[in-house]
């Protein structure tokens, strides 16, 4: 499945009448965040997750019906980068098929499932802002489960 961009304005629109925002990136992310600077290392950097959450990505959010997955209402994860010219990675790795939804510095949302391979999800940023990345890792299925979330410039 491809990766989905949309800005938020276009998200709403394809929301049906009344529908809310079901995840809030105000809240603080359930795993922690991290500040890193184009040129960090260790590249990759990666952190222990649980994918998954009450939120059916697709029929309890705005988002484009492309996006998928079932997440919890606060980001799982929070990056604030500081852009060079390289490009932004983010990536799962689980046993079970995941997910990613982003909330990226300029308020679009950008969805993957399956594009990393073997039910890994990426979602790749070839020209990143810098700014606050909101990253929730989800489960295609209802269960939670173990996953570990890699942020790369090197992909």
């Amino acid at each position: 499945m491809k990766t989905i961009i949309c800005g938020l304005a276009l998200a709403a629109s394809l929301a049906a009448p009344g529908a809310a925002l079901a995840q809030n990136p105000g809240l603080t992310a359930n795993f922690g965040e991290i500040s890193l600077r184009s040129g960090f290392t260790p590249d990759p950097y990666s952190v222990s997750v649980v994918a998954g959450g009450d939120i059916d990505v697709y029929a309890d959010t705005p988002l484009p019906q492309a996006c998928v997955g079932h997440i919890s209402d606060a980001p799982d994860f929070q990056v604030t980068y500081t852009a060079g010219g390289l490009p932004l990675v983010f990536r799962t790795v689980s046993s079970v098929d995941t997910t990613l939804v982003i909330n990226g510095p300029d308020g679009s949302w950008s969805c993957d499932d399956d594009s990393f391979g073997d039910g890994d999800a990426e979602v790749r940023f070839n020209r990143p802002q810098s700014g606050t990345y909101d990253v929730w890792v989800g489960a295609f299925g209802t269960d939670p489960a173990p996953a570990n979330l890699l942020i790369t410039e090197t992909p």
